[in-house]
This record gives C-alpha cells, sequence and structure tokens, in this order.
C-alpha cells in the first residue's frame, strides 16, 4: 500500500514539476507561431494572451506517464497505447486550432475518430450491472461520453485560471474514486492531470501571462474521459455514472444546458454564446478572481459528494454538510459586503 502511494506521490510531482517548468517555454512557443487570443467580445482578455500554453500541461503529463511506465505494466498494453495516439491527434489539432482556427466541423470529425480509436483498442465503459439492452451500445455511448467531456471543458475555458483549476479538482477527486477502488492505473493518471494542470496554474490565473488555449483544453477533456473509463466506470458499475457525473458536474451541467439554451433559441449547439455561468457571473458584476473562485467551491462540492457517495460514511456526509452550510453563509455574507 505504501508502495502505491509513493507512486502516486511521485505521479503528481514529476507532472506539476515539469509543467511549471515548461510553461515560459510553451508561452514563447505561442508568440513563435502566432497563436495569439486578441481581444474580443466573448473574451474577457483586454490585451492580447499567447495561446498553446497547453504544451506544458500536455509535457507534465506525458512526462509522468513515461516515469510510471517503469512501475506499471499496465502501461505497456493495447488500451493504453490507444490512449496515447488519440492524446496526439488531440494535442495537434488543439495547436492548429489554436494557430489557424480550425472550423468546429472539422474539429468534431477529429474528436470522433479520436474516440473511435480508443474505443477500438479496449476502452469503453462498463455496463456489467447495468440493462442487458444497454450493453450493444457501450461502444456509442462511449463514443458520446469521450466526445461530450472534451468539448465541456473546452466550454468552461473562459476565464483566467478556471479550466486549469477545475480540473485539477475534478482529477484529484477521481484519482480518490479509483484509489478507493484499487484502480491504479486510473489513479495515477488521473494525479498525473491534476500535478499537471497545477503546474500550469501560476501563470494562468488573473491576470493570465498565457493561455492553455484548445491544445491544452480539449486534452484535458479527454484524459478525464477516458480516465473515467478506466478507474470510475470499471469500479462501481452502477453508481459509475453518477460518481462521474457528480466528480466533474461544472462542465457537464454547463455545457449540457448550453446546448438546451441554444436549442431553444433556434441558434447551432456549436455556436459560441455569453449564457456560460462564468459569463453570468462576471455580467453579474463579480470579478474574473471572485467568480473563479465561486466556480471552484462548487466543483470541489460536487467532487466531495461523490467521494463522500463512493465512502459510504454517515460521519464524511455531516462534516460535508457543515462545509457547505458554512460556505454558502460566507458567499452570502460576502455578496452582502460588496
Amino acid at each position: 500500500m505504501s508502495d502505491t502511494w509513493l507512486l502516486y506521490l511521485a505521479s503528481f510531482a514529476v507532472a506539476f514539476s515539469i509543467s511549471l517548468l515548461t510553461t515560459p517555454m510553451a508561452k514563447r512557443l505561442g508568440i513563435k507561431f502566432h497563436a495569439v487570443d486578441y481581444p474580443r467580445a466573448r473574451g474577457m482578455n483586454k490585451e492580447p494572451v499567447p495561446l498553446m500554453g497547453g504544451l506544458a500541461i500536455v509535457s507534465g503529463f506525458m512526462g509522468s506517464m513515461i516515469l510510471m511506465s517503469i512501475f506499471l505494466e499496465d502501461l505497456h498494453n493495447r488500451q493504453f497505447v490507444g490512449f496515447i495516439i488519440g492524446a496526439i491527434i488531440i494535442v495537434l489539432v488543439g495547436m492548429l486550432d489554436d494557430i489557424y482556427e480550425l472550423s468546429a466541423k472539422m474539429k468534431l470529425l477529429a474528436q470522433i475518430v479520436v474516440a473511435v480509436i480508443v474505443v477500438s483498442t479496449g476502452t469503453k465503459l462498463d455496463f456489467i450491472m447495468w440493462p442487458l439492452y444497454i450493453k450493444p451500445f457501450s461502444n456509442i455511448i462511449t463514443v458520446v461520453w469521450i466526445i461530450g467531456l472534451i468539448n465541456a471543458v473546452n466550454l468552461i475555458d473562459g476565464l483566467d485560471g478556471l479550466a486549469a483549476g477545475v480540473t485539477s479538482i475534478m482529477s484529484t477527486c477521481l484519482a480518490i474514486l479509483c484509489a478507493i477502488s484499487g484502480g491504479t492505473v486510473g489513479a495515477v493518471m488521473t494525479i498525473a492531470l491534476a500535478g499537471a494542470a497545477l503546474g500550469f496554474l501560476p501563470r494562468n490565473f488573473s491576470p493570465a501571462e498565457v493561455y492553455m488555449g484548445d491544445t491544452g483544453s480539449t486534452f484535458l477533456g479527454y484524459v478525464l474521459a477516458v480516465c473515467s473509463c478506466i478507474g470510475v466506470f470499471k469500479s462501481y458499475a452502477i453508481l459509475s455514472l453518477l460518481l462521474a457525473v457528480l466528480s466533474m458536474a461544472l462542465p457537464i451541467f454547463d455545457t449540457s444546458f448550453a446546448m438546451i439554451r441554444r436549442a431553444i433559441n433556434h441558434k447551432p449547439i456549436m455556436s459560441p454564446d455569453r449564457g456560460h455561468l462564468h459569463h453570468r457571473l462576471i455580467d453579474s458584476g463579480y470579478t474574473n478572481q471572485q467568480a473563479v473562485m465561486i466556480l471552484y467551491a462548487l466543483s470541489l462540492g460536487s467532487s466531495l459528494i461523490a467521494v463522500i457517495i463512493a465512502l459510504q460514511d454517515i460521519r464524511a456526509t455531516i462534516v460535508v454538510l457543515v462545509f457547505f452550510l458554512i460556505l454558502i453563509l460566507m458567499l452570502l455574507v460576502y455578496k452582502k459586503r460588496v
């Protein structure tokens, strides 16, 4: 058990360190390739900010996986190879989008290809205890799940530090769920993702000096999607969907509401707007930092609920309920003072 926790710590530390050290290089690459986010109506930045900072996140995660492959045989199998191939495609498409702004259809096509590769190499949602009539559709559902999470994380990347911070919280939650159930590979991968995202955060928090761009946001969503299939869905059977949704509730629900909102307004589902939760908070008068901290708190809360359900501990439930009560009171008092 102690050796396993050492693996988790090493995975996090390596990913964090590499990401932290390579962020300035990723920033310079963004400038060199003219991948820059200029001020626009939907954007929050008032000055041009380099994109492609997500390369630092990718470097941190991949560096950690290279080290972990020495200790874990499961990182040499066909399933993990499929994951790596999909990750390479996702990162390349993200870089091209940051530089040339690819069309939504082209990006969606690439995401479908990636999801199919992942499924064809053995990664899919496990429906062992689910109704029999669902099993034949598990591959299709897995493809939709992967594409959905890729875009969900991409869509919440609208404020300085939001996507990196929320992903750190979500991936830490997934790592805990995987560790509880004995899913070592899933835990190692998700804790590495948390470390990589946190290593990038210091230069991405408001006021950001570099953005992760689609290079980073689509990669984060992709890794979360695949890791949930490898770890959570394989471990908790009938509770897996609930736990996965709770651990990643913020991007899932924000994206779901965005799709419903656009359908009601007869707009294309992929069309951008200012209806996302982070936009609404900013339009309500909160600063970037305040809005991000509120969304961190919401993500942390839903993640804690997921962990408590997995633990099935009444004492932990009481502690979290008290925590939420205090948090809500603090937000109400803070809002009133503002």
